[in-house]
């Protein structure tokens, strides 16, 4: 069933009446369980969602694929997708998102799917959050909490631990609230005194107040531990920058095939898993080009539309990896049903990130990946969206020799390969060269001493007399 999309009215701005009056259901993805019984069922004990989303600007296919996506993340949280609704409206309700009515029709909804838990499509303040949960009587997230979630499972250092946790905790404290009465009594005067125990006696603290202060202390512990472990990252990369090897940053929408680009160019066994938030930590991997020059290639965090401020932030020192590179390749999923939009969303961070530095973002190489699973309509679509791209397949290989060599053009050679036989008389140059190149081979003969080495431009053209390139 197509929707068609209903004009906005000039004059007031006001919505076309059915639209505002219905929550639209969106075909195509539950993904209820069919091959388990009932009592099996129950033992798996899944989360079973039901997904909303405010529709405010855009089209309707525009509105389908916000939630299409919402629900690949629900799933890759590991829940089960009951049913996605979409409400028109010209901005959410600031009271409960949908509107108090249409919170009801949703409590009908979850009561007759048995969900347990109501993610939204945005990010709801703490007050929507408890206005729409007092109305659905189930747990409510947001797309936000969702996406922390998603980057707590997959986080495997250390770093990327501390990382998500601070993000978690900047996004729960100001959502921190009681469940009955419990966490608005106090601790201390005369209640303290029936038991607490030394150092619970005082002027009196509720327990949301001391769960505040508690996660406070622990958010400036990770940052101080986040910190430490920065400058470690620091140094290893400030080592990179100072050798000769090029940097080159993979950067792309999460599950565009970035860890499989990196695998394929330098033959890395990095881990590739068809999910979203697959690679959390950065990877750097070397590779060298068809002329003989190294690169290092860093495999870092996916993007999504929407990514939460607080995941930028805590993940900040990781990012840093894009504002060194010489070189920005950014994968594009070619098999996606919007991959412009992909596009404009990583481009997006990546100059919320640059921007924190004042620097001009570094050059972009647009790589259309997964070209053996796009339609043959999909990918002219794109040649013509996207006439500087490199279109290939991590999969098969197809498309890699133009991606290298596109590469090799983009980053210009910042030294060359020089044969050259220097005057003894000339020790001067000899001490350069061993000073700021790396000698390959030395020998000795009648006319001088016979050097191949690659060396800087400026040095190679002092050269240029004694020798060949």
């Amino acid at each position: 069933m197509t929707h068609p999309e209903h004009p906005v009215t000039p004059s007031t701005g006001e919505l076309a009446l059915e639209d505002r009056a219905s929550l639209r259901r969106v075909a195509g993805l539950s993904t209820e369980l069919t091959d388990v019984t009932e009592v099996e069922y129950r033992q798996l004990r899944l989360e079973r969602v039901v997904l909303v989303g405010v529709w405010t600007e855009g089209s309707a296919a525009d509105a389908d694929a916000s939630l299409t996506e919402l629900a690949a993340l629900a799933e890759t949280a590991g829940s089960e997708v009951l049913e996605g609704l979409v409400q028109r409206r010209d901005k959410p309700d600031p009271s409960t998102y949908i509107g108090s009515g249409k919170a009801q029709e949703l409590r009908e909804i979850v009561l007759a799917t048995g969900a347990d838990t109501v993610i939204c499509d945005g990010e709801l303040s703490p007050a929507q959050l408890n206005s729409l949960e007092k109305v659905v009587k189930v747990k409510v997230i947001d797309r936000t909490a969702l996406i922390l979630d998603i980057f707590a499972q997959h986080a495997t250092s250390r770093e990327g631990k501390a990382q998500v946790s601070l993000a978690q905790m900047e996004y729960m404290l100001p959502r921190l609230r009681g469940w009955g009465e419990s966490m608005s009594r106090q601790a201390g005067g005369r209640a303290g005194g029936a038991g607490g125990g030394v150092g619970t006696r005082g002027p009196g603290e509720t327990k949301i107040e001391t769960d505040r202060r508690r996660i406070r202390e622990r958010m400036s512990k990770l940052r101080r531990e986040i910190r430490e472990m920065k400058k470690i990252r620091d140094t290893q990369r400030s080592r990179r920058l100072s050798s000769d090897a090029a940097s080159v940053a993979i950067v792309g929408y999460t599950n565009a095939g970035k860890s499989s680009l990196l695998n394929a160019l330098t033959g890395a066994g990095v881990l590739v898993e068809n999910a979203l938030f697959a690679t959390l930590e950065p990877t750097t991997r070397r590779g060298e080009f068809d002329d003989g020059r190294p690169f290092v290639l860093t495999d870092t965090v996916g993007f999504v539309r929407h990514l939460p401020t607080q995941l930028v932030e805590a993940f900040r020192s990781t990012l840093e990896e894009v504002v060194d590179a010489d070189l920005l390749v950014h994968v594009v999923d070619g098999s996606d049903e919007h991959p412009l939009a992909q596009v404009n969303a990583v481009r997006q961070v990546v100059n919320d990130v640059v921007a924190e530095y004042d620097i001009a973002p570094p050059p972009e190489l647009l790589v259309v990946n997964k070209i053996d699973a796009a339609t043959d309509l999909g990918l002219a679509a794109l040649r013509r969206a996207l006439p500087d791209a490199v279109f290939v397949s991590a999969q098969t290989g197809d498309g890699l020799d133009r991606l290298r060599a596109r590469m090799a053009e983009m980053i210009p050679p910042t030294d060359a390969t020089v044969d050259v036989t220097i005057p003894y008389d000339r020790g001067d140059l000899v001490a350069r060269v061993h000073a700021d190149g790396r000698v390959d081979a030395t020998e000795h003969t009648a006319e001088g001493t016979r050097i191949k080495a690659r060396v800087p431009m400026a040095l190679a053209a002092s050269l240029d007399e004694f020798g060949t390139f």
